[in-house]
Formats: C-alpha cells, sequence, structure tokens
C-alpha cells in the first residue's frame, strides 16, 4: 500500500476534435495490478478536480509527450 500522493495528467480530452487535453493534475486513487497473458500490469483510478474520471493500466492513463525539438539553423 503506498501512503504517499501521487498525480498524474488528466488525459481527457476537452474538445470534440480531440485537440485539447484536460492536464490537470489527476490525483491517484488507488494502485493495483491487473493479470494480463504478458504479465502483471501496473494499473490506477485517477480523478481531477473537473470530475474526469479513469481507471486502468498506467500507459492508458499517460501520454508519451513529444520531445521539444530545437529549431535547425537555415542551410545556405
Amino acid at each position: 500500500m503506498r501512503s504517499e500522493v501521487a498525480f498524474l495528467d488528466c488525459p481527457a480530452y476537452m474538445d470534440a476534435r480531440g485537440a485539447v487535453r484536460c492536464d490537470l493534475p489527476a490525483e491517484v486513487e488507488d494502485w493495483y495490478a491487473m493479470r494480463s497473458t504478458d504479465g502483471p500490469l501496473e494499473c490506477a483510478r485517477i480523478r481531477c478536480p473537473r470530475g474526469h474520471m479513469f481507471n486502468g493500466p498506467i500507459e492508458s492513463l499517460t501520454r508519451h509527450k513529444e520531445p521539444v525539438s530545437t529549431p535547425q539553423r537555415a542551410r545556405r
């Protein structure tokens, strides 16, 4: 059992096109393991201040953020 408070960015979409995400800090209410054919999956139940609730594998609750690339110099 974990005693510290943990947060993830809320993955909820805020518009119909899926272009804007909520991204408020969602509190992890429960951590648990779920069985799968590839072994146990780390899962969580989260809730953000706007009331969005999600329950499932951590990989599906977090998104992989694209690394910020530095602009390349113009070639001459």
